[in-house]
């Protein structure tokens, strides 16, 4: 019954967000929103649960990211239009948007949010033994995994800061190794997670399906392929994709 509250109350701030991006006509609220979905359900099960340490950690990790991507994506599209993904779905149902919005979109990201975030919600309700080698494992991939985004974001915000940058492409630093080191980032941090909550429980390796969804999620549909075609058929795009890794870092081709 835990498990069922747990989702209830993320189902019900996936709504919320549905209601007032449609008032507002600004669907891509829900992307702010995605972060923090893992707060609310890892919060609700921490709340509900045991309470255990290594629960504990991971909400603490969780949360971190949480904030902080909300953050980042709330002071990049806040005061912009709708983000051109969202704009195209209105063209493409004319009829019926809102519906379509609520059922394809937002039941899709609720159902994404709740297994990429089920071993945060598991070890919580169900408990977790005490500190070991996959704690502190899973720990430094997180950690890692959070440094990438989060130093990836930075840089990328500076660049677009400089108006002589405007029009043109990142490819300095980590964007140097691979084209998305955000969303690489992202994936390797699910890892670690999925690391720590094998902690003294050996018979959960089969959440090892999180961070599987979240990688092939951010590599193969809605993150790495979306983005790129944004840019495609532009000359230093191409040169730019020729030389730099799609996903895990590595140094750039030369010649």
């Amino acid at each position: 019954m835990k498990f069922v509250w747990v989702y209830l109350v993320l189902l019900a701030g996936f709504a919320g967000v549905f209601a007032i991006g449609r008032r507002l006509r600004k669907h891509d609220l829900i992307d702010i929103f995605w972060g923090m979905g893992f707060v609310v359900s890892g919060l609700t099960a921490w709340v509900l649960g045991t309470r255990s340490a290594i629960g504990t950690l991971m909400l603490v990790l969780v949360t971190l990211w949480g904030l902080r991507l909300t953050v980042h994506l709330a002071r990049r599209n806040l005061n912009q239009p709708e983000d051109f993904r969202y704009r195209a779905m209105r063209e493409k149902w004319p009829k019926n948007f809102e519906r379509i919005m609520f059922l394809r979109i937002y039941l899709l990201q609720f159902a994404l949010n709740a297994l990429i975030g089920f071993p945060l919600v598991y070890t919580n309700i169900a408990g977790a033994g005490p500190a070991d080698l996959f704690t502190w494992l899973g720990l430094a991939v997180w950690l890692f995994g959070f440094g990438f985004e989060v130093i990836g974001d930075a840089q990328l915000r500076r660049f677009k800061a400089d108006a002589n940058n405007k029009g043109r492409l990142m490819t300095a630093g980590l964007w140097s190794l691979t084209r998305h080191p955000n969303y690489f980032g992202e994936a390797v941090l699910w890892w670690g997670l999925w690391l720590i909550s094998l902690s003294r429980q050996t018979g959960r390796w089969w959440l090892v399906f999180s961070p599987v969804i979240i990688t092939l999620l951010v590599r193969y549909v809605s993150g790495v392929p979306m983005l790129e075609k944004k840019y495609q058929g532009r000359p230093d795009w191409e040169e730019y994709k020729r030389r730099t890794s799609v996903f895990i870092p590595r140094p750039p081709r030369k010649g």
